[in-house]
C-alpha cells in the first residue's frame, strides 16, 4: 500500500512544480500580474494557469479519502491484495486524470477516469474493511 501512496504524492509534487512554473512563467512573461496570485482574482488569465491551479486543489479533495485509506490498511497491518490492487487502480486513474486535464482535456475523457478512481478508491475501502474483520 506505500507504494501507490508514495507515487500519488509524487504525482501531486509533479503538478505542483508545474503549476508553479507556468504561474511564475506568466508573471515573467507579463501575462499575469503578481498582484493577481495574492487572492487569484482582478484579471483573466491564461487557460493553462486556470487548469493546473484547479488540478493542483483536486489533488487534495478525493485523494484524501485514498490516503487515510492507506494509512488505516497500514496501522492496521492488514494484507489484502485486492486493496492494493484498488490502490493502484486509483493511482493510474489519477495519472490519467492529470494527463487529460493538463493535456488536451477532453470533459467525457475526464470524467470516465475520474469516476473509475472513486471507484476503485470506494473498492479499496470496502477490501479494507473485509480484511479488518
Amino acid at each position: 500500500m506505500l507504494y501507490p501512496m508514495f507515487v500519488l504524492v509524487l504525482l501531486t509534487n509533479a503538478v505542483m512544480i508545474i503549476t508553479a512554473r507556468a504561474r511564475v512563467g506568466s508573471v515573467n512573461k507579463g501575462t499575469v500580474s503578481l498582484k493577481y496570485y495574492a487572492l487569484m482574482q482582478g484579471q483573466e488569465v491564461p487557460e493553462f494557469i486556470t487548469k493546473s491551479t484547479r488540478h493542483f486543489s483536486n489533488l487534495f479533495e478525493v485523494p484524501t479519502l485514498f490516503y487515510a485509506g492507506g494509512a488505516v490498511y497500514l496501522a492496521l497491518g492488514l494484507d489484502s491484495r485486492l486493496a492494493v490492487a484498488c490502490a493502484w487502480a486509483f493511482v493510474v486513474a489519477r495519472t490519467l486524470h492529470t494527463f487529460i486535464h493538463l493535456g488536451y482535456n477532453n470533459v467525457m475523457h475526464r470524467l470516465l477516469v475520474f469516476g473509475l478512481g472513486n471507484l476503485a478508491v470506494l473498492a479499496m475501502w470496502i477490501a479494507i474493511m473485509m480484511a479488518a474483520e
